[in-house]
């Protein structure tokens, strides 16, 4: 065979292993509303930079008549590229063929990509658009998830791991997203669960709809699996560059820097914050007029917005936010926020990303509800993870700082490097009034007229004890600053901790409150 009929057959090949734009499977996914698995990889990373790897993988299975049936690039398309010049890791899985279920061999065209990410230190992203496991194949589809699973999470603080749902992600599948760093889902598209409608219907004989079950706004609202919402999947695409934008290609590298912009000067963070200690305001507002450009990529929006965690930069270097949300439950700590919180916190400090905590909380929430939910052992997550973590830590006292809450948020006594407090800070076991009613209640209840007794205590109770200074003059914060001068104090403190080292004792690992 000459050089020109190899070529010829190259081509051939190629033709036979990439679907036309007008076959009926790819018209069939267009109609849905969604987007061919190719098209998705190239309008994701930047223009002609994909390399595609195993194009000619074919499966080898011969029963049930898949020996008779060819399956293109055995319905995974994997390779590289780059997204804003970034070298990426990428695999979509490509409904049009065969449903995008997952084989033996299909397996392994993801596991040599996620190794290749793991042993080159650059980010893996994964299209997950399948109809699960490929059930002609048997056992060995759960072996491809099983090698898939392993490493998942090999990789797990290593390098970051991105999971884009583009389409059903069910059964066993799902457990792959989840062990990821950041789910990303559309709404009418997206759908991830562990039994199917049918399967409900069968066992509990209850009806519920593909969407009520697992869609998008169920997962990024109610269960806090997926972790960024959209409403097309030319919006997700642009939220998995931006977020790309902020983080490092894996943990042995900083985040890229980018030239130091101030915040917007519409943002007056001196104005945000109410008079009245129990008005809300939104958290986000602080952030925003202190961090690079005012720009803020939050994480999880949706779900525990008591709690607000995200991205940003000051002076141009990556940061992770952490702020307590007033606008909803007053910024309370409970289970959902407490898993929020921790989980980020241990993104951070795997990929060496310093962290600042904005804290105004009363606490932690009560009731019999957050009891039997488990909120010491989830509250604890927080308690470790602050503790656990060896970047550097800064933290900013706003408001309200009571008993447990003010420990949990990053509070000197967790190994926090700085600890700043605004003059508006209240720093106490509790807030006035409980405290006020607990401490003078035999004073309150002899007095003549308890009820101005009562409020003349807890005004007595906040002067002494619910401000900055008494913690001040114990050296629990560093300092009591104006909140103008917030940006300066937390760009001069990164400075200073940029080569912190922190010597922990040695051991394999610790064992957090799971």
């Amino acid at each position: 065979m000459g050089i020109i009929d190899k070529v010829f057959e190259y081509f051939k090949r190629r033709e036979k292993a990439i679907p036309p734009k007008d076959s009926k499977a790819v018209e069939k996914q267009i109609q849905m509303g969604k987007m061919y698995a190719r098209d998705r990889i190239k309008y994701l990373l930047d223009a002609d930079s994909f390399q595609e790897t195993d194009l000619f993988v074919e499966h080898s299975e011969k029963n049930f008549g898949l020996d008779k049936k060819f399956l293109p690039a055995d319905g995974v398309i994997t390779g590289t590229g780059t997204i804003y010049g970034y070298p990426v890791a990428i695999f979509a899985q490509d409904f049009t063929v065969a449903g995008g279920s997952l084989g033996l061999m299909h397996a392994r065209k993801i596991t040599k990509i996620m190794d290749l990410a793991i042993n080159n230190g650059i980010p893996l992203i994964g299209i997950n658009d399948s109809g699960g496991a490929r059930i002609q194949e048997g056992v060995n589809s759960l072996a491809g998830y099983g090698e898939i699973f392993y490493r998942n999470t090999l990789a797990s603080g290593v390098i970051p791991q991105i999971s884009v749902i583009l389409g059903p992600c069910a059964g066993g599948a799902v457990y792959s997203p989840a062990l990821t760093d950041f789910v990303f889902v559309v709404d009418k598209i997206s759908k991830m669960f562990i039994t199917g409608p049918e399967v409900i219907k069968t066992v509990l004989g209850e009806e519920i709809s593909m969407e009520d079950l697992g869609g998008a706004r169920v997962q990024t609202e109610i269960s806090g699996n997926a972790h960024f919402f959209a409403k097309s999947e030319i919006e997700c695409f642009e939220q998995v560059k931006r977020l790309v934008s902020f983080i490092p290609w894996n943990n042995t590298r900083k985040a890229a820097a980018f030239p130091p912009k101030p915040p917007k000067i519409h943002l007056d963070i001196e104005k945000i914050i109410p008079a009245e200690p129990s008005k809300p305001y939104d958290i986000r507002d602080v952030i925003k007029a202190v961090c690079d450009d005012s720009d803020f990529l939050e994480v999880q929006e949706n779900w525990a917005s008591n709690a607000v965690v995200g991205f940003a930069r000051i002076n141009g270097d990556t940061i992770g936010v952490v702020g307590n949300q007033p606008l909803v439950l007053a910024g309370v700590l409970d289970v959902d926020s407490s898993d929020k919180i921790a989980r980020f916190i241990r993104y951070c400090d795997a990929f060496s990303i310093p962290l600042v905590t904005f804290v105004d909380l009363p606490g932690y929430l009560p009731g019999i509800d957050q009891e039997h939910a488990g909120v010491i052992r989830h509250g604890a997550k927080i308690l470790y993870a602050y503790s656990e973590a060896s970047v550097p830590k800064l933290t900013v006292i706003l408001r309200k700082a009571y008993g447990g809450g003010y420990i949990a948020m990053c509070s000197r006594h967790l190994g926090a490097d700085f600890v700043f407090a605004w003059p508006t800070a209240e720093i106490a076991v509790m807030g006035p009034e409980g405290a006020a009613n607990i401490i003078f209640r035999q004073e309150i209840m002899e007095s003549a007229d308890p009820e101005i007794t009562r409020k003349q205590k807890v005004i007595e109770y906040t002067e002494k004890f619910a401000n900055p200074y008494v913690a001040a003059k114990n050296g629990h914060i560093d300092a009591v600053i104006n909140p103008a001068e917030t940006r300066k104090s937390l760009i001069h403190s990164l400075k200073l901790c940029a080569g912190k080292r922190d010597n922990r004792p040695s051991r394999k690992h610790g064992i957090p409150p799971f």
